[in-house]
Order: C-alpha cells, then structure tokens, then sequence
C-alpha cells in the first residue's frame, strides 16, 4: 500500500525535507527519516509503513490510559514501527526503535469494519507514535468517522503545527505523554524538545474539542523531584485548567534501559499529593499494583 507521504519540501539544491516534526529531517536517496516512517524514493517522499498495523488488539479504553472518555467501552488498537523521539525507557521499544518494517498488511477501511465487528467504540492509535504514521492514522481516522466510530491518539505530542491541526481534526479524543517538565530530560533522554509538547497541549486544549488526559512517567532522578513535579502541574493548571485528568505512572526498568531504580510508591503518592494541592481535579496513578 505505497503512499506519498505529506508534508515535506522538495528544496532547490535537490534535498528532501520532511516537516512532519520539528526534527525536520533532511533526508537522501533511499533514506529514512529519524523516525522510520518515511524514505526518499527518487523525488518523492513515501509513508514506508503506510497500510502495516502492529498489535492489533481489543483494548478496554481505560489501558491508554483514557479514564473520562466513553468509560467502560473497548478500542481497537493498533500502531506501526519507528518514532520521532529515542526514548530508551520506551514500554513498546521493539516497536518504536524497531528495523524493519513489518506488521499485518491492512487498509484503512479494513480497521474500522474490524472494529465494529467486534463492537468497539473507535479505534486508538497507540503503540507507537502516530505522528510517524501520519497518513495512515488520518485515512483510518475518516474512515472510522465515515461509519459512526470515535479515534483515540496516544501520542508524545511532538509535532509541528500545520500537521497537528491536519491530525486533530480527525481525532476525539488524546492521551498525550508529557515526559517531564524540562528541556534537559527531553534532551538527553528523547533526543528532543520540551516546547512543542507544551504547544500541542495548548492547542489540543484551547483549539480543538478533542478530550484530552495527559500522562507523565516518572523516572526516580530524572523527572520526579518535588520542585519538577511542583512546576509541572502549577503550569498545567494555569494553561490547561484543573479538570484535565492526568496520570501518574511509575517506571520499572527494563532490558533495553535500566539506568534507574523502579519508582517507590512514595514518590507517586508525592506527585499526587503536590498535583492535588495545586489545583489538579482528576489524578490517576498507573503502573503501581493498587487500586485508586
């Protein structure tokens, strides 16, 4: 299912430019991107992973973790491979630092007659981050809509402004990944930056209708001190408003990355304690084995 990618260059000295993502890619014949999803081929640039979906499974909407929109309804999800950002903790690593392309070979139209056969609510693009399958997310997302289902993005946020706008049109609802509340982390850790994230919150918020919850993972020394975590939720309070749910989740380590300890209940509980202080109406903890 070979597709021309959207949003790209075509410059004067012959370099292709991707503006998917504010890591602009310049990218050569036969090439890749950072992100996997999209190679140079000739003059055009092609969506590689267009019309492969990985994972696909029915999911209680609640595992996105969305816990104020269609509660008690099933999604069924699916993402692809690559990503726009390095996350070495990343919990779908094989898929989003993955090498080839693979996956179940699936139109758009397929997914969303699949979901409704088995009585799901919409359909969620997760695993992965969906701004790498830009162009396949968006096509599911019409055809989702073209028969009555809702759209679900997980996503790191990190995207430019022409194609955010193109990709909320088509979404309901967002759980969007605010890794920390620094440009150090970002940096370092996802070999990006802080800003764009905090733009596609804002325009998911004030913009759009899109439902939006928000979820931070916290990495004990990298992104739980008290004064990050303070920070953080003053601001989203400010900007975003009390009401947005977010999610507190906790890190364990795993093959791939184990350059911190597990994350102690008591820091979770800390983050919610500050959370609720400030202003925050609706916190969820994840990843810690008790109920909430």
């Amino acid at each position: 299912m070979e597709k021309t990618a959207s949003h790209w260059n075509r410059l004067e000295n012959g370099v292709i430019k991707c503006t998917l993502c504010p890591r602009r890619c310049s990218i050569a014949e036969g090439k890749r991107g950072a992100c996997f999803g999209r190679r140079r081929i000739g003059d055009e640039l092609i969506a590689e992973t267009y019309g492969f979906a990985c994972g696909l499974a029915i999911d209680p909407i609640e595992k996105k973790p969305l816990h104020h929109f269609l509660p008690g309804s099933s999604v069924l999800s699916f993402g692809t491979v690559g990503c726009n950002l390095t996350c070495g903790f990343c919990q779908n690593f094989h898929l989003s630092h993955a090498e080839s392309v693979e996956g179940t070979q699936i139109s758009p139209e397929e997914i969303a007659e699949a979901a409704i056969r088995h009585t799901c609510a919409g359909v969620a693009f997760t695993y992965n981050e969906p701004t790498v399958f830009f162009e396949y997310a968006v096509d599911t997302a019409r055809a989702c809509h073209e028969r009555g289902l809702k759209t679900v993005a997980v996503t790191n946020g990190w995207i430019e402004p022409e194609p955010r706008k193109e990709l909320y049109a088509h979404i309901d609802a967002a759980n969007v990944d605010l890794k920390a509340f620094t440009d150090t982390f970002y940096n370092e850790l996802c070999g990006a930056t802080l800003q764009p994230v905090l733009d596609t919150l804002l325009y998911i918020r004030n913009e759009t209708d899109v439902h939006l919850e928000v979820t931070t993972l916290l990495i004990p020394g990298r992104n739980d001190s008290p004064a990050e975590i303070d920070a953080m939720t003053q601001w989203a309070v400010a900007n975003l408003g009390p009401d947005v749910p977010w999610h507190f989740s906790a890190y364990r380590p795993t093959r791939e990355w184990s350059e911190a300890p597990p994350t102690p209940l008591e820091t979770i509980l800390q983050a919610e304690s500050i959370a609720r202080n400030n202003g925050m109406k609706h916190i969820h903890l994840g990843n810690i084995g008790i109920a909430r």
